[in-house]
């Protein structure tokens, strides 16, 4: 068996690799600058006035961007036209190497666009040292001028530098002061248009970064069981999923029990009394239960049976209770376990049909088996007819259905946690994903990754356990 297990784990492993690129492929593809998500306040939005400000601000974003690690390529190799740089990654802010980005696609000639891009820092950089009797008329010179760090488009550039030109041409003080650096910025603009190289962004390069990229970094992280900072709060995600994992293994370990223990049995009997009027009204009481939509069922358990109003404060309302800090698990257990009641039965009676279909359709074959037939002859009581030889041979529908709620467990449920306040998984990635806490949601999709391999691998174990016909270590 040991080396089964070993070989399963080994072709879990290009799995496990398929899971994290997919994870991090959209954590690329998420909206925004998560280092300015990082950062709460963008740096360069605030009142910049002098040049130190401006190499603070910049100086700022990068240590986010080195915590974070985002100042590193993104993988093992990218595969890009010719044009592209190499080292386009450190260059910050994001939209600013978006621009930079744009500007390639549409020129290709990158030594110009690079030059482009210095000779515009520098003269922001000076424009910012002038002495403060020039504000007036640099107001007309400053705002093309930052609007030409986002601008990538032709005619949008030209219309800027002439602007530009203007204020330059109306204030003799300010064109002493700016002139030869914004006639400068001009040749660049010019040699960035006259020297284009469209001819390279048809030509692919494959690059190697090695592995100091984000990705290798990302994986091995959470490998180690780090699982990088939340963006919300600057927390480390995994303190963040400790907590709210332990609650949903709660909730749903305990819907997952009370499930089973009514639906097998359930469907056991149905299956050794088939057609009968118990059989009938089991389906039918099971699949009324299976229709009623489980937000709708605990709104109504939550109105009812924990506000005075109608009369039935039976149960403690929303939420866990007064939790001190300090107690162990099962100590909060203990306290919480009477807030847990409803959601329990909110997420365990949707189960009870699925389960007991399973089991009544895996012991109703069974049961038209010839060993079965042999058992009663010999006289054995129908008892243990039909839990001792036939509900074993029917466990295999009911491990492969376990093993599938792995994920599902971890993963939690979204709308339970968030109608009774249940500080789990799916509480905690429904406020990730509306704060924007990326770190947090493709954590939680990588452990629902890994949870699933993990439950294949416990089911092969569950069915040699279940039949010792099974023999894992052999074909």
């Amino acid at each position: 068996m040991i080396a089964y297990l070993l070989k399963r784990l080994f072709l879990f492993i290009p799995t496990l690799l398929a899971v994290s690129l997919i994870a991090f492929g959209l954590s690329r593809l998420t909206p925004g600058d998560p280092v300015l998500h990082y950062l709460v306040t963008n740096p360069f939005e605030t009142s910049i006035s002098t040049p130190q400000a401006l190499q603070q601000a910049e100086k700022r974003y990068r240590q986010a961007a080195e915590t974070l690690g985002q100042d590193k390529p993104a993988f093992y190799f990218s595969v890009k036209a010719k044009a592209w740089p190499d080292t386009l990654h450190r260059i910050i802010p994001r939209d600013r190497r978006e621009t930079l980005e744009k500007l390639i696609a549409r020129y290709g000639n990158w030594e110009q666009i690079e030059a482009w891009h210095q000779e515009l820092r520098q003269l922001q950089l000076k424009s910012l040292s002038l002495p403060d009797s020039l504000d007036a008329s640099l107001v007309s010179f400053k705002v093309p001028l930052l609007e030409l760090a986002a601008a990538w488009r032709e005619a949008h550039l030209a219309s800027l530098l002439s602007e530009m030109q203007k204020a330059l041409d109306k204030d003799p003080v300010l064109a002493e002061a700016l002139g030869q650096d914004f006639s400068e910025l001009k040749q660049r603009f010019e040699a960035v248009r006259g020297k284009a190289t469209p001819g390279l962004l048809r030509i692919p390069s494959l690059r190697w970064h090695g592995t100091d990229n984000q990705y290798h970094h990302w994986l091995f992280s959470f490998l180690r069981g780090d699982l990088g900072v939340s963006l919300y709060d600057r927390r480390p995600v995994a303190d963040k999923v400790a907590p709210a994992l332990f609650w949903t293994l709660v909730l749903n370990l305990s819907a997952l029990a009370l499930a089973f223990l009514l639906a097998v049995p359930l469907g056991v009997w149905s299956a050794a009394r088939q057609g009968s009027r118990f059989d009938q009204l089991t389906s039918l009481g099971l699949f009324m239960l299976y229709s009623l939509p489980a937000f709708w069922v605990g709104t109504l358990l939550l109105v009812f049976f924990t506000t005075r109003e109608y009369g039935m404060n039976i149960f403690p309302g929303p939420g866990l209770g007064y939790l001190p800090a300090g107690l162990t698990w099962w100590e909060q257990i203990g306290r919480a376990a009477p807030h847990l009641i409803l959601p329990v039965i909110c997420l365990s009676y949707p189960a009870l049909a699925y389960i007991s279909r399973q089991a009544r359709g895996g012991m109703a074959e069974v049961l038209r088996q010839d060993f079965i037939r042999t058992a009663r002859a010999k006289g054995l009581p129908e008892q243990l007819v039909i839990w001792r030889h036939g509900f074993r041979n029917a466990l295999f529908p009911l491990i492969t259905m376990a093993a599938g709620v792995f994920p599902a467990i971890v993963a939690g449920s979204v709308t339970i946690e968030f109608i009774f306040n249940i500080p789990g998984m799916g509480w905690l990635s429904y406020h990730a994903i509306f704060s924007k806490d990326w770190p947090v949601v493709f954590s939680v999709l990588m452990l629902g990754g890994v949870l699933t391999i993990a439950g294949l691998l416990v089911a092969d174990i569950l069915y040699a356990l279940a039949d010792p016909r099974v023999k894992l270590d052999k074909a």
